[in-house]
């Protein structure tokens, strides 16, 4: 007995405003996300800025739910983006001058984390480079020169990334 396995279903469509209402609440459901999740990356800005990335981390599972939340409102407003030129062009307008100042707000966050990022490269670079040199014997070669150090004298750094 072969049996087929279950199929997955069909995602929902997603409904489409024909209703100034419906329009209007689609845009308003986009704009309480991208506002609470701007909120939530102001905060992690600020964590990170003041080095409290441990704090800043625990926005995760909020910073998660908010953009998820966000890809479905911004999903909606694609479905019915042609009913919303046609009916609320100044809705449409007002939605796109508030997604660009969520995107500026959205670059300035990737600014801090990426540097935040390099600045701990640095360090465990740093710190792997002084515990290389310590472990590394001080030999010459017969012409006067430092020996370069076989792979064998190469200690390799472990570094845990949870917190």
């Amino acid at each position: 007995m072969n049996q087929q396995p279950p199929r997955p279903q069909a995602p929902a469509p997603i409904p489409v405003a024909s209703t100034p209402a419906e329009a209007r609440k689609i845009a308003e459901n986009l704009m309480d996300a991208m506002s609470k999740l701007l909120g939530i990356i102001e905060r992690e800005t600020e964590l990170v800025r003041a080095g409290k990335v441990r704090e800043a981390m625990m926005l995760e599972t909020q910073k998660s739910e908010m953009s998820r939340r966000y890809s479905v409102a911004v999903a909606y407003l694609k479905a019915s983006q042609k009913y919303l030129k046609q009916s609320a062009p100044e809705l449409l307008t007002s939605l796109q001058r508030h997604h660009d100042t969520f995107r500026a707000m959205l670059q300035v966050n990737l600014t801090v984390l990426a540097t935040a990022h390099a600045v701990s490269e640095g360090i465990v670079r740093g710190v792997n480079t002084e515990i290389q040199r310590r472990n590394i014997p001080n030999t010459y070669t017969a012409a006067g020169q430092r020996a370069q150090p076989g792979r064998a004298n190469i200690t390799p750094l472990a570094v845990s990334r949870s917190l």
